[in-house]
């Protein structure tokens, strides 16, 4: 068994129809043996560009302990479900059960603040100084 990370990003029109799928999936881990490790439901979130004509789209988010072949027949069944506009797995090294930063409280959130009190952009912790 390996771990993997995997994000699916669902067609936001079709939410309601949502928590009977998610729970298919979860029927499927733990039938062929799989542990769910954490499971994070985020909400309607804005794409960062347009997918398939979708400008907004409903992201899941797991953390699993499956075999290699529950997890082909996983992606499997992500590709031929209408509502999956995509998904992103990732091979980790050990069992994630903390909270994402994304699904924590914004009060839990470490502060993106930089020593100017400016809120640093992403890839700078700094503020870039002038040449002299």
């Amino acid at each position: 068994m390996r771990y993997y990370e995997i994000v699916i990003l669902f067609d936001p029109d079709h939410s309601e129809q949502l928590p009977a799928t998610v729970e298919r999936y979860q029927e499927l881990i733990t039938k062929a043996g799989g542990m769910i490790h954490r499971y994070e439901d985020w909400g309607r979130r804005q794409l960062a560009y347009p997918i398939d004509k979708f400008q907004k789209a409903h992201y899941i988010l797991f953390n699993l302990e499956i075999s290699m072949d529950t997890l082909a027949e996983l992606e499997n069944q992500f590709r031929y479900n209408d509502k999956v506009i995509r998904t992103l797995v990732m091979r980790t090294k050990q069992a994630i059960n903390q909270p994402s930063p994304i699904a924590k409280p914004k009060e839990e959130r470490p502060d993106r603040r930089n020593s100017a009190g400016q809120v640093a952009e992403e890839g700078h912790s700094k503020p870039v100084e002038a040449f002299s």
